[in-house]
């Protein structure tokens, strides 16, 4: 079957539609902001105008009648209870506090990180503390729920009724899965949710064509086909690993900065700094650090101000200067959680430059995410901070004895998510753009000065953000 490719991609910060020619090539993007309804029963996702706004994009798109493929990419950390009519219970926003303000008990339950893989994190970053401390406060919709839909999976049976499981999104963080033995936790039977997952399928899989009502709503061709879905800093991961043998580094930005491979093994990865394994679409776990780096810089350009445009020379002067952000401010995730962020002045009459700052900070924690790794080969960055030439410039000064590269676009979710539809299509290396180092000289010492706290400091308390 040939056609369009739809891959419908919702994150964190923005749903997003796009249209792809049969070739790969973006032919039509649709946007929508995500606001998280914060009304009762607690902070959720608003599904219902999330699927009204795709229905109406679709059916916008002059050419759906062409579209034979439709592939769900989700962000991590979201499930949907369901049955036979829809939700039971809305899907809970991870970044809902009292998920883990209210549920003391769920820390004995869990299984150990040695088995999960998945450290223990703050609010709902847990899938599995989602469902304990609903199943707990909600217990008679939760008894009603007939399956547990990750939340590609989610979108995907919307499409065309038919229920899923995938081991990316199962395996992020979830606390569901045991990476290494290829299997549920024992969380899973333990709190009898066995009944509720629904097979595991390939992420390429087409489960079925789109349901007649969706077709009608839309205009898409009855045998419009819907594929398993994947979770997105895999779909970016997915690009580089499908038909490629060498050893990589990845790193996936947006909101979330997330670096995975390197040459660590699992039994080194360190649970307090918010290191964990993915899960790849082949069901191989892949060390990962990451840290909330789209929302940390925001935070700082916020706290800082933008006093000019930002610039390479004011990156130098603040690398000359010692003027540093340090770690951190978003209250999610990152190696450096337990820390509240703060701004160092290296000269007391200058003027600093939130987004550069916020540049340079995004550099240093990625750098020390990589080294926790123990990346040593070739790194590639994913997502909107490819055209941040501070960021790309500082990192790759960081790490001289490493070849950096930037993808050629900033849809690698995208591009990973639409090689799903073309399984069987034997891949192209994806395109990518060696990047110059920065001259920055002191790169280093700063660098030390940033993780060692050792400098002489005027300090504005940030606070996290």
């Amino acid at each position: 079957m040939t056609g369009l490719v739809a891959i419908v991609d919702i994150g964190k910060t923005h749903l997003k539609l796009h249209v792809l020619s049969e070739s790969g090539e973006l032919l039509k993007a649709f946007e929508l902001a995500n606001q998280v309804v914060t009304g009762d029963p607690y902070p959720h996702f608003d599904t219902d105008s999330h699927w009204q706004w795709l229905m109406d994009a679709l059916a916008g798109f002059d050419a759906v009648e062409e579209i034979s493929k439709i592939v769900p990419v989700t962000h991590g950390a979201a499930a949907a209870l369901v049955d036979e009519t829809g939700l039971v219970l809305p899907i809970l926003d991870y970044e809902f506090e009292g998920v883990t303000s209210t549920d003391t008990n769920y820390e004995l339950l869990r299984d150990p990180f040695a088995d999960s893989l998945s450290p223990n994190l703050p609010m709902g970053l847990n899938l599995g503390h989602q469902l304990h401390w609903q199943q707990k406060h909600f217990p008679e919709a939760f008894s009603r729920a007939t399956a547990l839909l990750l939340y590609p999976q989610y979108w995907a049976w919307r499409l065309s009724g038919v229920l899923a499981t995938e081991v990316t999104s199962l395996g992020a963080h979830s606390d569901l899965w045991r990476p290494e033995k290829k299997d549920f936790s024992t969380l899973v039977a333990r709190l009898g949710w066995t009944r509720l997952t629904p097979p595991i399928q390939p992420a390429w899989e087409a489960l079925g064509s789109i349901r007649q009502d969706v077709a009608a709503r839309t205009g898409l061709p009855a045998d419009c086909e819907i594929f398993c879905g994947i979770h997105d800093s895999n779909a970016s991961y997915l690009r580089y690993i499908k038909d490629q043998t060498e050893s990589i580094s990845v790193v996936s930005t947006g909101t979330w900065v997330i670096c995975m491979g390197g040459s660590i093994s699992t039994s080194q990865l360190d649970e307090q700094r918010d290191m964990l394994a993915n899960v790849d679409v082949f069901g191989r776990p892949v060390p990962c650090a990451r840290f909330m780096g789209g929302r940390e810089f925001a935070a700082i350009s916020e706290l800082v101000g933008k006093q000019a445009d930002s610039s390479l020379e004011d990156a130098r002067n603040y690398v000359q200067q010692g003027t540093m952000a340090l770690p951190s401010f978003a209250r999610t995730g990152g190696p450096f959680l337990d820390q509240a962020g703060r701004i160092v002045y290296g000269s007391p009459d200058s003027d600093i430059d939130g987004p550069t700052l916020g540049s340079l900070y995004c550099a240093l924690v990625t750098d020390y995410c990589l080294d926790l790794l123990d990346s040593r080969d070739r790194i590639v960055i994913e997502g909107p901070f490819i055209k941040d030439e501070v960021f790309t410039g500082t990192l790759a000064a960081l790490r001289p004895t490493q070849a950096l590269y930037v993808s050629s676009d900033m849809t690698g979710t995208v591009s990973g998510a639409y090689l799903l539809a073309n399984w069987e299509v034997q891949q192209q290396r994806p395109a990518c753009e060696r990047i110059t180092a920065m001259d920055l000289p002191g790169i280093f010492r700063y660098r030390d000065q940033w993780r060692n706290g050792d400098f002489p400091a005027r300090q504005l308390d940030g606070g996290k953000l």
